[in-house]
């Protein structure tokens, strides 16, 4: 009786204390932590044609502004498999003068004060600023199933010797990379899709901004940023310095304010900039659509304040510059990108130094994004950058750059290259993202660069000439004996100059005929033996790289014609006929490669004032 009693006076008590709106201190709702979000999500299953909403995004400075969006329906699988796209109308603020425009991926929609998700999706040539949402819950989805990935080791690739060497090298693309209409976002001119480009909708462009980089750098690299939904911008305003990382506060990067992804910063600024759509925490949901398609990654996530939106009949675009780094964005996947706040990203720290044709000294110091994927072009962008902006556009240049690729725990990368002509500051761009495609590529966990040294000196004109002739002192040579080669090259001018080379014959070689050839580092190396390998560790792969023929000066190897075979990355050239036996027998197949070439001397060349290519031929008899 005493308990129903005291239950019954405690009922009474807290009803007059709801009357008169107190509540007891001790019955208090504690405020839910800076760190929790309060943000309630719309169910897709309720939207229902005519529904109104607000959205939010930022047209100018860094306070996002409301506009209106109109529910029109839903699209069942149009993202993927169970991923529904709501499909809206926008209507008043900056809406009204922008449309859908580039930047604005991930602005958040809200139905009273519900978040229902990320605008995302275009038409191109829309008449009306028709719109695609991806649903929040659908953001949300695909990154907590998973929010700590683990990457398993890959086996290594095979390395082609080519591409080590390249004077040609184009960056390897996702093959599930975004790819936009060529008149929204730069696609493929060619592509077969361009004549319903209109009829389909299209994630929406995401604006890269560039400073420091210019308009004729970005003409020759368009096309493949643009390729995969990329729009270049040559961005106004100072590059984004090399700042720590910034902590993060109650204010930071809450739903419809600018985000931008850095790939580069310092003297050279590159920055993708897009919407945040969702904070959570730590974690920030933003984009709505894949921003390159990386999966995992680890590009710098930072503030970012809008200068203006530029209306445009083609394609609207936001104009963003980049502010203090707070996070990372660590997933690039189908529905968005997610990152976090308070986590550092690794970046290679570049220090370029310039010494141009007018005996200028420049010094650049930059940094760029660690992928495997961004990094050789964002290197290629930035070197070809620094020469063609002090250099001569037109005509023959002369470029000699030298340098080290340093990586943790491991020998450095050499880099020592002297190019001329047309196209020389083109291949000297080359010869840093090639070995630097060639380590990230290689798929080795411990392939860490730590750092980028180069020193590039421009001159103009171009010293190069071709080797027309050879000559032996004597046709017959005794093993262990020398003989004299001597090598006539003619410059472009038509003057002829020799320089005399002696060669020394192994005391052990056997009687018979050697080759002898002449030549420059990229003729030998494309008849090399072992075009290519897989390399069984790091290490072997570095020596590799720092072995491979230069082309500004002449090697001279004597060679026979033999039975030997390729294993792995080592020659193994005069192999006895019971080896070859063993290794190609009825019972076993491949594992090897045979050759029919066994190198018994290779020298290097000093190089002399003029660049030398070509290669010729001769052969000498080994006597008893």
């Amino acid at each position: 009786m005493k308990t129903k009693f005291s239950a019954l006076i405690l009922v009474i008590f807290t009803f007059c204390l709801n009357f008169f709106g107190q509540t007891p201190a001790k019955l208090e709702t504690p405020a839910k932590s800076a760190n929790v979000s309060s943000v309630q999500f719309f169910p897709v299953s309720e939207l229902k044609e005519g529904m109104k909403g607000t959205a939010r995004t930022v047209f100018r400075g860094s306070e996002p502004e409301e506009f209106t969006v109109e529910i029109l329906g839903v699209v069942p699988g149009a993202i993927g498999p169970k991923q529904d796209m709501i499909v809206g109308r926008l209507s008043g603020g900056g809406a009204d003068r922008t449309s859908v425009f580039a930047g604005m991926s991930g602005s958040p929609v809200y139905i009273d004060g519900k978040l229902v998700g990320a605008i995302a999706y275009s038409f191109p040539f829309s008449k009306e600023p028709i719109c695609g949402i991806t649903p929040i819950a659908q953001m949300l989805a695909i990154f907590e199933k998973n929010q700590n990935p683990q990457i398993k080791p890959i086996e290594p690739r095979p390395i082609a010797f080519a591409d080590l060497a390249a004077t040609t090298w184009k960056p390897d693309f996702p093959k599930n990379a975004m790819v936009s209409s060529s008149l929204l976002a730069g696609g493929s001119s060619s592509s077969l899709l361009g004549a319903v480009a209109g009829q389909t909708f299209q994630p929406i462009a995401t604006p890269l901004t560039f400073n420091g980089i210019s308009q004729e750098t970005l003409n020759i690299f368009a096309p493949q940023l643009a390729a995969v939904g990329l729009l270049p911008i040559a961005a106004v305003g100072g590059a984004a310095r090399i700042t720590p990382l910034k902590k993060a506060d109650d204010k930071t990067l809450q739903g419809g304010a600018s985000v931008s992804m850095q790939l580069a910063r310092g003297d050279y600024s590159m920055a993708a900039a897009g919407t945040v759509t969702y904070r959570d925490g730590d974690k920030i949901y933003a984009f709505g659509h894949p921003f390159l398609s990386l999966g995992v990654s680890d590009l710098p996530m930072s503030e970012s304040h809008v200068v203006t939106v530029i209306p445009n009949l083609n394609n609207s675009f936001k104009l963003a510059v980049p502010d203090a780094m707070v996070g990372s964005m660590t997933q690039d996947r189908a529905t968005g990108v997610f990152g976090r706040l308070g986590q550092s990203p690794k970046m290679i720290p570049v220090k370029l130094n310039l010494q141009t044709s007018r005996n200028n000294q420049e010094t650049l110091n930059f940094e760029v994004a660690k992928d495997d994927f961004l990094t050789p072009i964002l290197l290629n962008i930035v070197v070809y950058n620094s020469i063609v902006s002090n250099e001569r556009g037109l005509g023959d240049t002369t470029v000699e750059l030298n340098g080290e690729i340093k990586l943790k725990g491991q020998e450095s990368i050499k880099i020592q290259r002297r190019l001329g002509g047309a196209q020389a500051s083109q291949i000297a761009a080359l010869s840093i993202a090639a070995p630097v495609n060639a380590l990230l590529q290689s798929r080795f966990d411990n392939a860490e660069i730590s750092e980028i040294n180069l020193n590039v000196t421009a001159t103009d004109g171009s010293k190069t000439a071709t080797l027309e002739r050879i000559t032996l002192d004597k046709t017959q040579v005794k093993a262990g004996e020398s003989f004299e080669i001597q090598a006539f090259a003619r410059t472009d001018s038509g003057k002829v100059f020799s320089q005399k080379i002696p060669i020394k014959i192994p005391a052990d070689t056997s009687a018979g005929t050697l080759m002898v050839t002449v030549g420059d580092g990229g003729s030998l190396q494309q008849t090399a033996a072992s075009k290519q390998f897989v390399p069984k560790d790091l290490s072997e792969l570095i020596k590799t790289i720092n072995a491979v023929k230069k082309d500004d000066r002449l090697y001279v190897q004597t060679y026979r014609v033999t039975n030997g075979a390729i294993i792995g990355s080592k020659e193994m050239p005069n192999l006895p006929p019971s080896v070859l036996a063993t290794l190609n027998n009825d019972r076993t197949a491949g594992g090897f490669k045979p050759t029919v070439i066994t190198i018994l001397t290779e020298q290097e060349i000093a190089p002399a004032d003029f660049m030398i290519s070509g290669q010729q031929v001769l052969t000498i008899e080994v006597v008893k």
